[in-house]
């Protein structure tokens, strides 16, 4: 396999933890159990790393090979979750208005069904995932909590409503029995990081609205279902990126902490407590942390 200076570029910042995308994002450290506020993921880094946009119109861009650039959706979403919470910290309203551009940025992206094109740059066949359709929702609960129009409300339903679609009907959920996946790209295996962001996407629909019908069924369900599939997520000494076989980067495991921590504060299962207390261990260990590395890096000049 030829690899471009590009790939691995990319692929050196992502598993160093240097890339822009790939910066800490611990815990959320603003969202309370039982409330729409901060998000549960601290993406505040985000937009440090790029300070310049805060005092202009533009919103985060993915550079492409070639010099190429394109707006990816879920990218945006992260920023605006980040300029949220540090305007709930600060109060600063530069991060209030950066916010409310991403919201407005996603309002206008989503299509009449609801989606937004997530992977047109990687696969413009299959661009809709369930990541980004609840990270999406989750942006646009926010806005309608802290501006109160309706409109952003109206259109999270719609995005969580595409979500929940069946695979084959087009949609990003994949239905098994008792089991619901919520699938972040539609023809690969299951990915732990995008099932947990598209779960809080409903997640917060069901919060903002007190649904008790179909809503919180499908939370409870999509709930059991990551509990379920946990183990598989796990190896011997390291968390797993997803169903693929692909462990998981340094980055991708110290968000695997993260979302274990959220998910045990927001549910009180006590899985999530001794996973994210497992792979917490294994995340300092010199010898798990090398032998992942390496694992890591073999896989990817494989791919």
């Amino acid at each position: 396999m030829a690899l471009s200076m590009y790939q691995i570029k990319r692929w050196y910042l992502m598993l160093t933890g240097k890339s822009v995308w790939h910066v800490n994002q611990d815990i959320g450290k603003c969202f309370a159990k039982g409330e729409v506020r901060g998000y549960y993921n601290n993406m505040t880094e985000k937009v440090m790393k790029i300070p310049e946009l805060l005092d202009g119109d533009e919103l985060p861009k993915l550079n492409l090979e070639g010099g190429k650039f394109t707006y990816f959706p879920v990218a945006i979403f992260q920023y605006g979750f980040g300029c949220y919470d540090l305007y709930l910290q600060t109060k600063d309203k530069r991060y209030d208005c950066k916010f409310m551009q991403c919201v407005e940025w996603t309002l206008v992206q989503q299509d009449d069904e609801g989606r937004w094109n997530n992977f047109s740059h990687y696969c413009p066949d299959t661009p809709y995932g369930a990541m980004a359709q609840g990270e999406g929702a989750s942006l646009l609960v926010r806005a309608y909590i802290h501006t109160h129009d309706q409109q952003y409300l109206d259109a999270a339903k719609k995005a969580i409503d595409f979500m929940l679609l069946p695979l084959e009907d087009g949609g990003t959920t994949k239905y098994e029995g008792d089991d619901a996946f919520l699938m972040e790209y539609t023809f690969k295996g299951v990915v732990m990081n995008g099932f947990i962001f598209a779960w809080w996407g409903l997640y917060d629909y069901v919060l903002a609205t007190g649904d008790k019908g179909k809503y919180k069924e499908a939370l409870e369900r999509t709930q059991n279902t990551l509990i379920n599939i946990l183990p598989q997520f796990e190896n011997s000494y390291w968390s797993m990126y997803s169903f693929d076989g692909l462990i998981a980067s340094p980055f991708y495991h110290n968000l695997h902490v993260a979302q274990m921590q959220a998910m045990y504060q927001l549910t009180g299962e006590s899985i999530f407590d001794e996973y994210a207390k497992r792979w917490a261990r294994e995340q300092k260990n010199p010898f798990c942390k090398g032998l992942a590395f390496v694992k890591k890096s073999i896989q990817k000049i494989l791919e």
